[in-house]
Parts: C-alpha cells; sequence; structure tokens
C-alpha cells in the first residue's frame, strides 16, 4: 500500500485536529464525585479524636512564635495568652470557623473556563509542589531549573487530567531565593490559563503575588474574588512561625484562599500512632484556620495535612499529602 493511500485512509492532519477538538470539548475543570465517601471511623470515633484535639488545644496550645498580631487576634476573641502560645477555650477554633468559613468557593482563572470550585464533592487535580529535583531520560536525576518549571507549567495546562497549574512544581535552583518567585508566577500567569498558587516563602512574596494578579484579573476582581490558593504549612509540633504567618496574613486580607497544612513525621514530630497522629493534625489545622477567619471573616481556608510515618530503626520517612 502506497505512502499516500495510509494517509487517506487513516485521516490524515485533518482527522487528527478534529480529534484534538473533540477531546478539548469533554473537558472538564474538576471532577463531580459520585462515588461515596469511605468512612474509617464511625461517629464516636470521630467525636474522640475532636475531643482530645480540644484538650490538646485548651492544654498544651499552639505556639504562634514571632507573630504578636496572631496574639492579639486570639486575646481579643477570648483565647488565653501564655508567651508566645495560645490556649483555646473548648469549641473555640470550631465556632469560629464554622460561623465564617465559606463551605466552598471558586478560583477563578484567567480563563474563565477553567474556573474551579473547591468544597463540596468536587475533587481538583493539582500538580506535584516542591520537589528540588526533576528527571529526564537525557539528562536523569538533577537540580531543577527555571526552564524545567516552564516546561512543566506547559505540560500541566496541556494535561485534560489536570485541572490546576500548581504552585512550585519543581524548585528552579539556577535562581536567586529571594527573585526566583517572580519568575515561577509569571511562568504560571504567561504558560497557563489555568487558576494557581501563590508563593509563601515570605510575607513580601505574597505581596508581589497578589500584586502580579492584580495586573491579570484588575484590582477590584481581586479583592472581590478569590484568584489564588497558596499552601500555609504549620511548624509541626504544634508551631506556626513569621514566615508563614505573614504569608497566610497577606492572602486572607486580600481575601485570597490558603490551605492550612500541618507538617507531620509521625514518630518525629508527633506521636507514632494513628490516633495520636490524626489528633495533632486536627487540632493545628483547626488553630490556623480560626487564625484566617480573625484576619479576614469568610476569606476561604481549606483543611490540609501533610502525615508522613518514620521508621523509628532508620527515621526514613515516606511522603503522602492530601488536602
Amino acid at each position: 500500500m502506497s505512502e499516500r493511500k495510509r494517509r487517506r485512509q487513516g485521516g490524515g492532519r485533518r482527522k487528527k485536529i478534529a480529534a484534538r477538538q473533540q477531546g478539548a470539548r469533554k473537558y472538564r475543570p474538576y471532577i463531580e464525585r459520585n462515588i461515596p465517601y469511605f468512612e474509617i471511623l464511625n461517629e464516636e470515633g470521630l467525636a474522640l479524636i475532636e475531643q482530645n484535639a480540644d484538650i490538646l488545644l485548651e492544654e498544651i496550645g499552639i505556639e504562634f512564635r514571632d507573630f504578636p498580631k496572631a496574639l492579639d487576634l486570639f486575646k481579643n476573641a477570648g483565647a488565653d495568652i501564655d508567651g508566645q502560645c495560645v490556649h483555646f477555650p473548648r469549641g473555640f477554633c470550631r465556632e469560629i470557623i464554622q460561623s465564617h468559613a465559606p463551605s466552598e468557593y471558586i478560583q477563578h482563572a484567567r480563563n474563565p473556563a477553567n474556573n474551579v470550585i473547591i468544597g463540596g464533592r468536587r475533587t481538583v487535580l493539582v500538580p506535584a509542589y516542591g520537589p528540588p529535583f526533576v528527571r529526564d531520560l537525557d539528562k536523569g536525576r538533577r537540580y531543577g531549573t527555571i526552564e524545567d518549571f516552564r516546561n512543566f507549567v506547559k505540560l500541566a495546562y496541556m494535561s485534560p487530567n489536570l485541572h490546576h497549574s500548581g504552585g512550585t512544581i519543581c524548585e528552579p535552583v539556577d535562581l536567586p531565593v529571594n527573585k526566583r518567585h517572580f519568575d515561577m508566577i509569571y511562568s504560571h500567569i504567561k504558560y497557563s490559563d489555568k487558576p494557581f498558587m501563590g508563593s509563601v516563602t515570605h510575607p513580601e512574596r505574597a505581596e508581589d503575588t497578589v500584586s502580579m494578579a492584580k495586573i491579570v484579573f484588575g484590582e477590584n476582581f481581586l479583592e472581590e474574588n478569590t484568584v489564588l490558593t497558596s499552601l500555609i504549612n504549620a511548624n509541626s509540633p504544634l508551631t506556626f512561625d513569621e514566615t508563614m504567618l505573614g504569608s497566610a496574613t497577606v492572602y486572607a486580607e486580600h481575601n485570597q484562599a490558603t490551605i492550612i497544612s500541618p507538617f507531620i513525621l509521625a514518630g518525629a514530630m508527633s506521636p507514632v500512632s494513628i490516633a495520636g497522629t490524626v489528633t495533632q493534625i486536627l487540632a493545628e489545622a483547626l488553630a490556623g484556620m480560626a487564625y484566617i477567619q480573625l484576619v479576614k471573616p469568610g476569606a476561604p481556608v481549606i483543611f490540609g495535612s501533610f502525615a508522613s510515618a518514620v521508621s523509628m530503626q532508620s527515621g526514613a520517612p515516606t511522603s503522602k499529602r492530601n488536602a
């Protein structure tokens, strides 16, 4: 069979273009879950974990280090302050969160067709966050560069199975730490029209992210809508530090969303047991989410978690992040 005839039978260029267009029409900006949630614990078990988290919040407390603004807000709301440690009355954090935090929110994208709804029974798939190394067939495993970062943003944009551009898809170590966030945010804006995450490595970098987003969306639109969702880690155990609190405050003040995520290696930064680790995760997350609502009632906030197990023999961790 001649090459020309094979091309005609295969449909050629027009058929490939039609197939790509058909695939684009099937794209959905998030997944609507129809599968029931699997309940690992019954109501009694859940209530016990929450009760223990309240005991932890009240008797041990959470440290808000080197950030007087947080201490003042909690004190004025009725919490007890001991140095930099905040002790919360039973039910204090949950009441604040339930009274103000939205159950869901829209994160707006540069292309409105790619807006995502966070919350409810929806699942939003996002690229990996924070790896310092990348790997390819030509160069193998190596430190990431800004060119790698741009390529990953483009790949995430092209994928119909990723709904979000993500944040630090890889760490571009070829750029200075105090300037690389500009190139990273610019890459998300230029090479993708899906939603993206902001910089959290310094409050000033969070402000820079907000300023860049205002150029894209307009200042009034940004202040009234959510266009950024950014990751805020607790410095587990039972501590929030100045960097994370400062960045979280910037985003909350501008009505931008934050994922409050304890960062725990069980056995090193929490009890080795699952029950103890889950209790600590809940306590830290409740304290962080309550702080966001004191900064700006109604600011979008997500309960996130990072929980890994550490071998008691070798100290080697495994990693899994959920939000």
